[in-house]
């Protein structure tokens, strides 16, 4: 069976003609099905052990101030209600109402928010399992602080990476971009992330058609209404 990949252009008709009023979805649901995916693609792959200790508990949830985002502030409030220890990553939130909702409800369940660089340096030694959800498909151009300092810290971190449809950084229809950039000690260090999981949605980027870790589908709810044109074979 040949895999379907959606260029940028496709993945925004899409998206429109979901929240159309053909489509009938808002924007709620939407972040709210792709973040429980996310959610339960991490449980399946780094499932809680039993015992005092559980292993893969503390995850840490890097978001950007998009949707892609939004998805991973949804992610992080269902982790928690899974029983794990999320935390949340926002350098930069979001200015939309639906943000701000969002936030409030992961502040509600005691999920700590962290903002800063050295911040991220401390969690990153601390977790567990990293979800990434800082860009998305309409993410192009260079990165810029602070996401750049941002991504190299994950780069280099040991934990493994789960990320939401897109690996932060990449090229949507092109994959991984080369980037380096100088760390606070002068030494060149790669942007690219290279996660251990990837979970897609509505369906797989033409830029992860070279991924080779693991990778899900989440958000199995576009209707059949949806116009087969939308979709390349490759």
């Amino acid at each position: 069976m040949s895999i379907r990949y959606l260029t940028a252009r496709l993945a925004q008709q899409i998206d429109e003609e979901l929240m159309n009023s053909a489509g009938a979805f808002s924007i709620d649901q939407l972040m709210e099905l792709a973040g429980l995916a996310c959610a339960q693609a991490l449980a399946t792959v780094y499932p809680l052990s039993k015992g005092e200790k559980k292993q893969n508990s503390r995850v840490l949830v890097c978001c950007g101030p998009g949707n892609q985002g939004g998805d991973g502030l949804v992610a992080a409030r269902h982790l928690s209600m899974f029983g794990y220890q999320p935390s949340v990553f926002l350098p930069k939130p979001g200015s939309k109402e639906i943000y701000q909702r969002l936030q409030t409800q992961v502040q509600n369940l005691s999920i700590p928010v962290y903002g800063s660089i050295p911040e991220l340096e401390t969690s990153l030694q601390e977790t567990d399992v990293i979800l990434d959800a800082i860009f998305g498909f309409s993410f192009s151009g260079p990165v810029r602080p602070p996401f750049d300092q941002v991504l190299s810290l994950i780069a280099k971190s040991k934990a493994p990476i789960v990320s939401v449809d897109i690996p932060s950084g990449w090229d949507v229809e092109n994959g991984p971009v080369e980037r380096e950039v100088a760390d606070k000690e002068g030494q060149k260090v790669d942007q690219v992330l290279n996660p251990e999981v990837l979970v897609s949605l509505t369906a797989p980027k033409l830029g992860v058609k070279h991924f080779r870790g693991r990778h899900f589908l989440g958000g199995r709810f576009v209707p059949w209404c949806v116009p087969g044109a939308f979709l390349s074979t490759g």
